[in-house]
């Protein structure tokens, strides 16, 4: 595991001390964290083992069994879901990313649920706009550009079901969401998306310190 925390509140000894106390990754969890490693620098957007291992354990203690996941990368976060909706389950990949999501789809294949993910290459803002109204979706996972999350929430939300979830990361982005100086178009992105989340009446929200900062939204009943 690489000695830069994805967790920029933790050091890297507490991390790995971390990931150590929860459950092992299996081998291909390994391999598939390692080539992503390797990719150098933009690895960082990989959720870090101890996100996904909760994101697992959460998504099976919901019984989710229809997922979507916004940003996808290099499939970490999905082996993780798609490992959680067990068979006969699926989760909704939306990506733009063909070369990043091939080093997912081999390891997906690898863990044998493969056939449980339907990626699709295009805006996602483009798919989440063409599913059908119905709200029948469980959990869903946002973690791609940070000035769609508004978008993608509202298209997500009106299609999951009462008592469903919507996870959203990077809602701490590295802190420096409570620094006044920063202005990128990112982190303001993010601060309206989190303000906005807050004082809406159709959910109820808890913000997690886990990795960059999850978001739980829960559609209310």
């Amino acid at each position: 595991m690489s000695d830069i925390p994805k967790a920029f509140h933790l050091t890297a000894q507490v991390q790995s001390y971390v990931v150590g106390h929860c459950s092992p990754l299996d081998d291909v969890q390994k391999a598939l964290i390692a080539e992503t490693e390797a990719l150098g620098f933009v690895s960082i957007m990989q959720i870090a083992p101890e996100q996904g291992a909760f994101m697992e354990q959460f998504a099976r203690a919901l019984g989710a069994r229809r997922v979507i996941e916004v940003g996808t990368f290099t499939g970490y976060s999905a082996l993780c879901l798609a490992r959680a909706v067990g068979p006969g389950g699926t989760i909704l990949c939306c990506d733009v990313n063909e070369e990043w999501t091939a080093v997912g789809r081999k390891y997906w294949e690898q863990a044998g649920v493969a056939d449980r993910i339907d990626l699709r290459i295009a805006p996602a803002a483009d798919t989440l706009a063409a599913l059908a109204d119905d709200p029948v979706y469980d959990l869903a996972f946002i973690d791609a550009d940070k000035t769609g999350y508004l978008r993608y929430y509202e298209e997500i939300l009106k299609r999951l079901r009462p008592n469903g979830v919507i996870l959203v990361d990077n809602v701490l982005w590295m802190g420096t969401v409570v620094d006044p100086t920063m202005d990128g178009e990112d982190i303001v992105a993010i601060r309206e998306f989190n303000d906005f989340v807050a004082g809406d009446s159709r959910v109820e929200v808890a913000m997690l310190t886990v990795g960059d900062g999850l978001s739980l939204i829960r559609k209310k009943g």
